[in-house]
């Protein structure tokens, strides 16, 4: 199991049934909710492992793609738009209206019917798993276009997996079933820490990370890679806040790669 994941027992349950229930046509949606580090990702990609009998489509929200109408809702069905053809014609001119390939004004609801019928379309023989990460930067008509097919895969082999960063709020998901990733207690952040490190570590220095870390799981794990390894022998100070320290961690990784690397990432 991913080490990301110590402590995570129930919500990895709680994926596993909504893909037990797509494999029996019993299609269903699952927002994951938390804030940032809190293992909602890590999550996306159990699942993602989890459902190697599944078809699996991704899409990922974009800050700056947020003024763009649909275009996560493009960026996840676009590898199944070979299917296009097999739909009703009003439905098929619908996605390609709203996908920019024809032109005209896109209709909310027949977006959403089209895009349930080709998520159908593409599972016939297998289930379908789609993922949508950071699904608080999604764009509105993606959003709304996205909670419709959760609220109408009840009949499908679909699982709709979506997670989102708190404080944000989604109003089109606020009906939504949805798992909130709560920090873990002292006991898994002392688990996760102890998977994470292998060479020892001061006793001084784990209850530092532990308190600094206050049960965030991304924290836990950068923490020890802003102390280097002879910090974490004992006796470094760590910088004053869990944001600060993760892109501290983030940026020295970054100075290792060639300018070429660094400019391709920016």
């Amino acid at each position: 199991m991913d080490a990301s994941l110590v402590g995570r027992q129930e919500e990895i349950a709680r994926v596993d049934a909504l893909l037990d229930a797509a494999r029996k046509g019993q299609g269903g949606a699952l927002v994951l909710r938390g804030e940032p580090g809190i293992g909602k990702t890590s999550l996306l990609r159990h699942a993602e492992r989890a459902a190697g009998d599944f078809l699996v489509v991704r899409a990922f929200g974009a800050e700056f793609e947020m003024e763009l109408p649909f275009a996560v809702l493009h960026q996840l069905c676009a590898p199944l738009l070979g299917d296009v053809a097999a739909l009703p014609g009003p439905h098929r001119k619908a996605l390609e209206i709203a996908f920019g390939l024809d032109t005209g004004t896109p209709d909310p609801f027949l977006v959403g019917v089209a895009t349930l019928g080709l998520l159908a379309e593409a599972s016939p023989e297998r289930p379908l798993l789609c993922l949508v990460d950071d699904a608080q930067w999604l764009d509105h008509a993606s959003a709304r276009a996205l909670a419709f097919l959760a609220r109408r895969v009840a009949g499908e082999r679909v699982a709709l997996l979506l997670s989102v960063r708190e404080p944000y709020r989604l109003p089109e998901f606020g009906e939504l079933p949805a798992l909130e990733l709560k920090r873990l207690s002292e006991l898994d952040a002392r688990a996760l820490l102890a998977a994470a490190i292998r060479a020892p570590l001061d006793e001084r220095v784990r209850d530092r990370i532990l308190a600094e870390a206050r049960g965030n799981p991304l924290a836990l794990l950068e923490l020890p890679r802003s102390a280097g390894l002879a910090g974490m022998a004992g006796g470094f100070a760590l910088p004053p806040s869990v944001p600060g320290v993760i892109e501290q961690s983030f940026r020295a990784r970054l100075e290792l790669l060639s300018p070429q690397a660094r400019l391709l990432l920016t």
